[in-house]
């Protein structure tokens, strides 16, 4: 075809075009295009949201907003959620009186000290009565709490940034770092001898790194641009985190009746935009392993990534399998693993913000680097969220690795696993009560199908205990440390005498949060029990 057909054709065509659209108004020829435009991206916004939030969850926000525009109703429902946030605080606007909002004129000087012990004084009770909280047993001024707050203040005034300076700090943060690794399997020929990684200040920063470094990995790696994580119901709150930070999209899949992760159910969810999956050694909420050694063939099998929360069992599961207790992979012994995250400040019994983050290679961990080389300042590179870092962190928790060593970290968990199990045995002794699952570790929770276990919970508080409220199922855990060994029968003593209270005289006791926790659970509007907690936030810091 020559180029004189071809313009013959192009007139024919443009012709029976105009002959066409002749029969209609101009008007609807230009409009009819820019409202099927507006009405396509009105559908594509509306799946986006119902593939987002569910098509429930979708529906029902879009009836709260709804009623909200009737006149009175928002005022109510802030009104309401204003008591709710006040009940939350307790007294806690009371407590805020009289607090500085500025600097004096004149120093305290030494004297300073005085007034931070007299503040100190203020602090509840915490000595073996809180859930997790202090892992160190004894108090601050003895013993392994000594040790590592001389460690600490030894090196308070150095900082790992400037590492041709304090070479010191940077020796033992590769040290911890490479001691931490060696227990998680580094050692063993299946991790591929490369394993690295870097300290951070605790495990939500643990996370993020995980998944920034993951997500990065993955857009060099595969071109995933609109990625997207599966994690299970009882993962931690800080992958929520880093979905929002990182702009990644989320799935949350249920668990098995064992209420370890679902693998079929998050096998399920993996699309080309699926860059990580998660499992945890154990979950922080019921303190059981999820089977990550199917979630490595998983992840392998996909060519994705796979994260470890070893944040709570980094220090314990590996002493707990040479004491013979049945500890299934966890490690980067497992084939899939790509990162862990575990703190030391937790059964490492390190100062608090001390936390580590590893990979199972170099070409991975390149990923969690921020370099900068147009900053007038100079060229830049940082390995984690934070440029500055508390050096006398990072030597406390070399001191406290380093103290310890192997035959300390057995000894102790040694304690606290028997400690974990005495109080699981005496909960199942207890009628009302049930645990939750199969406890790995060193959580046991529980729950009641005759009682409100927050109302237990309650009666636990006004005896000083500090525990934590679950939700899905409706449950409040014990994070048995250090503190708890010498004390397993009084907790024991007094669920039992709460479990008592409760049942004879059922209802919410008077400044409880019974109430609120138990209308949380069941509120259907997810939004509006989000909203509560950003208001009681927001007021509270």
């Amino acid at each position: 075809m020559d180029f004189d057909e071809i313009l013959t054709s192009t007139n024919q065509f443009r012709a029976s075009a105009n002959s066409f659209l002749s029969q209609y108004e101009p008007l609807a020829l230009i409009s009819i295009p820019i409202f099927t435009l507006l009405f396509a991206r009105i559908v594509h916004s509306i799946s986006r949201l119902v593939s987002d939030k569910g098509l429930k969850s979708t529906i029902l926000d879009f009836f709260m907003a709804s009623l909200k525009l009737v006149p009175g109703v928002k005022t109510y429902i802030d009104a309401e959620k204003q008591k709710v946030v006040n009940k939350l605080q307790g007294s806690g606007k009371w407590k805020r009186e009289g607090w500085r909002t500025e600097l004096s004129m004149t120093g305290l000087g030494a004297d300073v000290i005085n007034k931070m012990k007299d503040e100190k004084q203020k602090d509840v009770a915490w000595q073996g009565k809180c859930s997790g909280t202090v892992y160190i047993a004894g108090n601050e001024h003895e013993g392994h709490f000594s040790l590592i707050n001389k460690a600490c203040s030894m090196f308070a005034h150095t900082n790992p940034l400037h590492q041709d300076v304090f070479q010191s700090v940077v020796k033992f943060e590769a040290e911890v770092v490479a001691m931490t690794a060696a227990l998680l399997g580094s050692k063993e020929k299946s991790s591929g001898g490369q394993i690295c990684g870097n300290m951070t200040s605790g495990g939500t920063e643990s996370i993020l790194m995980a998944v920034k470094t993951s997500r990065d990995y993955m857009k060099i790696n595969k071109g995933i641009t609109c990625p997207e994580m599966i994690i299970p119901v009882s993962a931690h709150s800080a992958y929520d985190k880093a979905a929002q930070y990182f702009k990644i999209k989320l799935w949350r899949v249920p668990v098995g009746p064992d209420f370890r992760a679902d693998v079929k159910a998050i096998k399920r969810h993996i699309n080309r935009n699926t860059i990580l999956i998660v499992g945890s050694a154990p979950g922080f909420p019921h303190g059981i392993i999820d089977p990550i050694e199917e979630m490595g063939k998983l992840a392998s099998t996909n060519g994705i990534c796979l994260h470890v929360d070893l944040c709570l069992g980094g220090f314990v599961l590996p002493f707990a399998r040479k004491l013979g207790y049945p500890v299934p992979p966890f490690d980067f012994s497992v084939d899939g693993v790509t990162s862990i995250s575990v703190d030391v400040h937790k059964y490492g019994l390190a100062p608090k913000g001390t936390s580590v983050v590893l990979y199972r290679n170099h070409e991975l961990r390149k990923n969690q680097f921020v370099a900068v080389t147009e900053w007038s300042g100079g060229l830049y590179v940082s390995p984690t969220i934070a440029g500055s870092r508390p050096g006398g962190l990072v030597a406390g928790a070399w001191a406290a690795m380093m103290s310890l060593g192997l035959e300390g970290y057995l000894e102790n968990t040694r304690k606290i696993m028997e400690a974990s199990k005495r109080i699981e045995k005496g909960v199942r002794q207890i009628p009302e009560l049930f645990v939750v699952g199969r406890p790995d570790m060193t959580i046991v929770a529980f729950g009641s199908n005759v009682l409100d276990i927050f109302e237990v919970n309650d009666i636990m508080s006004s005896k000083g205990w500090h525990l934590n409220a679950l939700q899905r199922p409706n449950s409040i855990h014990i994070c048995v440390t250090l503190q708890h060994v010498t004390v397993t029968e009084d907790f024991l003593k007094d669920l039992t005498d709460s479990v008592q209270t409760v049942k004879a005289n059922p209802g919410p006791i008077n400044g409880g949060l019974a109430p609120i926790y138990g209308a949380a659970g069941k509120m259907p509007d997810r939004g509006m029990v989000q909203d509560l907690l950003v208001d009681f936030m927001d007021t509270s810091c």
